[in-house]
């Protein structure tokens, strides 16, 4: 590890964002036309290009492989755009990094503006960026998040935004901070940002499939990687390079990953779980102390349920997707309702290629369109904050996360009022003692509690 590192403990990490101020719920107001009765619900219509406007200079923190895909989103979005700084822990990923964005952008960024160490997110943020690009390990994000709204920064900030309670309650009250200040936050949830899956919810939010009843979600997949640990590494900076893999780190693969679909589920139902059972378990994970699968069993205050299952294991079915049913029908949640004899009674149009023929794509990627949406929010003054849904999404994901470590029935009122905080007291470059073994369900917390 870089040993221009700072020491910092976990207090002082997360204690700016402390000082933020209460937690509060978001308005978020649903588009409607119509003078009937009952109001008609119409999805927003995305521009293709973020409008010219004055120069807004963007910090990536976090230069991994998401970092630099977020820094070409970015570049795509529009006009007078500019990645002046970078930021990460560990200079060989920052310079990967800087190398691609000058091959793909042409754009070379200064020395002096790239900064390592585990306080880079300061440096980058302080360094006179208009807008910051989160891409850090999910661990460090709450901190970084919170700073930035201190700093007065718009934020596009990669899914999930915490991996404990704690760390969750402490992006809310800072997403409230942002609204006050007029700070626009997009976040890495990119089906909120897609025209087809807009376009879904319209026609579900519109009667097409009667009154939802119920809804099943998936990301089943293989694993994503891994890093061999080499001589020479301290605890800390193994964990950090094979972050995906370590539960304080990433939230484990149903935060980090399964919230795009659990982020769905509560997008249709326009509600959140009240509660939730499930098991999990490990299986061929060779690093880490993460589960490899998920099944969890959410119940709303209305007695509605949702399943959720996720799995990371090679050479299985796979599947991704959230179907939500109703009395009428149900959907995939993206383009596509049937009714109950299995008929498809609509279809989202994708554009058409150059064979006349639908392409079955949209015609601009939704990790372009988060970017193309965040601009124009800054650029027009159409104001956009995705804190409070991410939170919840990603509260949800970590209450069922600790239903299948336990073995227990966990609420909403448990996660919210919870004091958990993963990780070590101190970041330093030395040793942590955090057995590489999973959960046990059944036994007392279910795992070795981490900090």
């Amino acid at each position: 590890m870089n040993q221009n590192s700072s020491n910092l403990s976990r207090r002082k990490f997360l204690g700016d964002a402390a000082a933020i101020g209460a937690i509060g719920a978001l308005g978020v107001g649903a588009v409607v036309s119509g003078c009937s009765r009952k109001a008609t619900y119409v999805a927003p219509v995305f521009p293709e290009q973020a409008p010219d406007g004055p120069v807004l200079k963007a910090g990536i923190i976090g230069c991994g492989g998401r970092g630099t895909g977020a820094a070409m989103n970015f570049l795509n979005a529009g006009p007078n755009l500019q990645i002046t700084a970078l930021g990460d822990v560990f200079p060989h990923r920052l310079e990967r990094c800087r190398n691609a964005i000058k091959e793909r952008a042409g754009v070379d960024i200064p020395e002096e503006n790239c900064f390592t160490g585990l306080d880079n997110y300061k440096k980058v943020i302080d360094s006179g960026v208009d807008y910051v690009i989160l891409c850090e390990p999910p661990y460090f994000r709450p901190a970084s998040f919170a700073y930035a709204v201190q700093a007065r920064k718009h934020i596009f900030a990669e899914k999930p935004v915490g991996v404990d309670p704690v760390g969750i309650r402490t992006v809310m009250s800072a997403g409230r901070m942002a609204e006050s200040a007029g700070l626009n936050v997009v976040v890495g949830t990119q089906r909120r940002n897609s025209p087809d899956y807009n376009k879904t919810f319209e026609m579900v939010k519109n009667g097409a499939i009667g009154d939802i009843i119920s809804a099943n979600c998936y990301w089943n997949g293989g694993p994503l990687w891994h890093v061999v640990r080499q001589p020479g590494w301290s605890d800390i900076e193994y964990m950090i390079r094979d972050w995906g893999n370590w539960c304080w780190l990433s939230g484990d693969h149903i935060v980090e990953q399964h919230v795009h679909n659990l982020d769905v589920v509560n997008w249709f139902f326009e509600k959140i779980p009240t509660k939730c059972a499930g098991f999990g378990g490990r299986a061929r994970r060779p690093t880490g102390n993460q589960f490899d699968f998920f099944s969890i069993d959410f119940e709303y205050d209305d007695g509605r349920h949702m399943h959720s299952m996720c799995r990371q294991v090679l050479n299985c079915a796979n599947r991704n997707e959230e179907l939500i049913f109703g009395t009428k029908g149900y959907t995939n949640s993206q383009d596509k309702i049937w009714d109950y004899s299995g008929d498809l009674i609509w279809e989202y149009e994708y554009p058409l290629g150059e064979d006349g023929q639908p392409t079955g794509r949209l015609a601009i990627s939704p990790k372009d369109q988060e970017h193309i949406n965040l601009v124009t929010a800054i650029r027009t003054g159409n104001y956009v904050n995705e804190t409070q849904a991410i939170c919840e999404s990603n509260m949800i994901a970590i209450m069922g996360r600790e239903s299948a470590y336990s073995g227990r029935e966990i609420t909403w009122e448990e996660m919210m009022d919870s004091g958990m905080e993963l990780g070590p007291e101190e970041l330093v470059s030395g040793s942590y003692d955090i057995p590489a073994v999973p959960p046990v369900p059944g036994q007392e917390g279910g795992r070795q509690r981490t900090g």
